[in-house]
């Protein structure tokens, strides 16, 4: 008889990471042949009975990567409860795929879909950290124009936002005209909304955001654009994180 924990289980199944999935478990959402289950449960899948809020889980049987433009107003989740469309829309609907982090509804840009729980969990964990680059078109008030040093200066020194130090690892600043910027910013957190965020406390209007590129995997090199999705190898997304353990 072979025992794995169930935690590995929902993640193998492709249904979320090992940490979502106790996150499930803790919530009492996970069931093992009709009793709740507790964190550190081991589980015969040929046996047990694994259900996810009252649906059966059943193992995975091909896992399939995207990369994927997601366009400007399309949610960054599996499902959405005010039936929005999601970036699930944009892909084959079977094997099911789930997103890996998020990319807010107003923002548009490349974001990865794949049914591999292990990968979702290697890219989201803090410890891997993988660069994020965006392009974001803002402007400034015209009683209060910044300079490019200024607007540089205070992204990469950092910013106080919710008790928490936002910053960014490198930037590029443009003056496209008047008090409207053009700003190349790459980041390895995952703060909600962070540019926005870091933007809005220096007093300048995000006018588009978009994500160019996780790690080495970019848009330019993907030829995608808006509503597109392209398969991809798991070699390739392990290849451009630089990571093959």
């Amino acid at each position: 008889m072979l025992l794995i924990r169930l935690n590995k289980y929902l993640s193998d199944s492709g249904i979320c990471s090992r940490r979502k999935a106790d996150e499930h478990i803790l919530a009492g959402e996970v069931k093992v042949d009709g009793e709740i289950a507790s964190l550190g449960t081991k589980i015969d899948p040929s046996i047990n009975r694994i259900e996810l809020n009252n649906e059966v889980v059943r193992p995975k049987t091909e896992l399939v990567y995207y990369a994927v433009y997601k366009p400007k107003g399309v949610i960054s989740t599996a499902s959405d409860e005010k039936d929005r469309k999601t970036v699930i829309d944009l892909v084959p609907k079977s094997p099911r795929v789930y997103p890996i982090g998020r990319l807010d509804k107003d923002s548009e840009g490349l974001i990865l879909l794949t049914n591999d729980g292990e990968l979702t969990n290697l890219l989201t964990h803090p410890k891997n950290e993988h660069e994020k680059e965006y392009e974001v078109a803002v402007s400034s008030s015209k009683y209060q124009v910044l300079s490019i040093k200024e607007v540089e200066k205070q992204l990469l020194e950092g910013l106080i936002i919710e008790g928490k130090l936002m910053k960014a690892d490198s930037v590029k600043v443009t003056l496209i005209h008047n008090t409207k910027y053009l700003i190349l910013i790459t980041i390895h957190t995952g703060y909600n909304r962070q540019i926005r965020k870091m933007c809005d406390k220096i007093n300048l209007t995000v006018l588009k955001l978009t994500r160019i590129r996780i790690a080495k995997s970019s848009l330019n090199k993907l030829n995608l654009k808006p509503g597109e999705y392209k398969k991809i190898t798991k070699k390739e997304i392990l290849t451009q994180i630089n990571h093959t353990d």
